[in-house]
C-alpha cells in the first residue's frame, strides 16, 4: 500500500525535470496522476520546452506503477485551458486531491534589458499560470473538504539572484499567493505550501542560454565548460553544485502526505545550504 493510494493528483509542467519527478514519485505512492504541460516550444524563451513525446513518456512511466495517468496539453497562461484541464481530470478520475503548480520558465537578463515580451512570459507562466491553476482547483477541494497545493517557487525568491529580476519577482510572487491561500482555506481540510529548490539538473538549468551566462568569455560554451565554472564558484553542499529533481520530490511528498493537514502557509527551502546564508 502507498501513503497515496486512492489519490489523484494533477501536475504542472509534467513531462519533463521537476514536473516528470514529482509526478513519478506520487504515482510510486499509489496517486492517480494527470500530467499537463505546454509541451511546446515558447517565444522569447531561449531553449527548447518539453515535447509531446515526453509528455507521453511521463504519463508511460507513471502507468507502470499500476495507477491510472492522463496527459493533457494546458498553457497555464491560459484561463479556459486551465479550466478545461481541471474539468477533465474531475470528469475522468472524480476528483482533484492534489495539485502540484511546478510548471515554470527561465529568460536571463539584466533589469534594463528586459523587454515587455520577456517581463510579461515571465510573471504570466511562474506566478499568473499558478494563481489560475490554483484558483481551477479549490471550487473542488472544498467540496471535498480535503486538497494539497504545492507550488514551486525558488530560492531566487529567497536570496538576490543577478539577470533574473523578473523571474525573481515572479517566484517571490508565488510565497505570498500561497500564504494568502492557506490563511483563506484554513479550516477547511485544504492545506498550500511552497518549495524553493536551489538550481536543478533539468532542461531549465542545463542549456545553451545558461552556458553562455556562466561562461561568458568562452564563444560556444559546453556543458563541461559549465560543470567547470560551477565547480570553480565553490556553490553547492557536499561536493554538489546542484540539486536532482528527486530531492525536491522527496519534500513535494512530504507536503502532500501531511495527513493531519498541520503543515500549511509554509516554504519549504531545498537550498543546498543557501539558506543558511539568506535572510529572506
Amino acid at each position: 500500500m502507498g501513503k497515496l493510494d486512492g489519490r489523484v493528483a494533477l501536475v504542472t509542467g509534467g513531462a519533463r525535470g521537476q514536473g516528470r519527478s514529482h509526478a513519478l514519485a506520487l504515482a510510486a505512492e499509489g496517486a492517480d496522476v494527470v500530467a499537463c504541460d505546454i509541451a511546446a516550444d515558447v517565444p522569447v524563451i531561449g531553449y527548447p520546452m518539453a515535447t509531446e513525446a515526453q509528455l507521453a513518456e511521463t504519463v508511460k512511466l507513471a502507468a507502470s506503477y499500476g495507477v491510472r495517468a492522463l496527459g493533457l496539453h494546458v498553457d497555464a497562461r491560459d484561463t479556459a485551458q486551465v479550466q478545461a484541464a481541471v474539468n477533465q481530470a474531475v470528469r475522468e478520475f472524480g476528483k482533484i486531491d492534489i495539485l502540484i503548480a511546478n510548471h515554470g520558465v527561465v529568460d536571463f537578463a539584466a533589469l534594463e534589458n528586459i523587454t515587455d515580451d520577456s517581463w510579461n512570459t515571465i510573471i504570466d507562466t511562474n506566478l499568473t499560470g499558478v494563481f489560475k491553476c490554483i484558483r481551477a482547483v479549490l471550487p473542488h477541494m472544498r467540496q471535498a473538504r480535503y486538497g494539497r497545493i504545492v507550488a514551486t517557487s525558488s530560492m531566487g525568491a529567497r536570496q538576490t539572484p543577478l539577470n533574473l529580476a523578473h523571474y525573481a519577482a515572479a517566484k517571490w510572487g508565488v510565497i505570498g499567493l500561497v500564504k494568502c491561500c492557506a490563511l483563506e482555506v484554513a479550516d477547511s481540510g485544504i492545506t498550500v505550501n511552497a518549495v524553493c529548490p536551489a538550481a536543478v539538473n533539468t532542461d531549465m538549468f542545463f542549456n545553451k542560454l545558461t552556458y553562455r551566462l556562466f561562461c561568458p568569455d568562452i564563444d560556444d560554451p559546453t556543458v563541461g565548460d559549465f560543470e567547470e565554472r560551477l565547480k570553480d564558484s565553490k556553490h553547492g553542499l557536499n561536493g554538489r553544485a546542484y540539486l536532482e529533481p528527486e530531492h525536491v520530490s522527496r519534500a513535494v511528498l512530504y507536503l502532500v502526505t501531511d495527513d493531519d493537514g498541520i503543515i500549511t502557509g509554509q516554504v519549504m527551502e531545498i537550498g543546498l545550504g543557501g539558506p543558511a546564508r539568506s535572510f529572506g
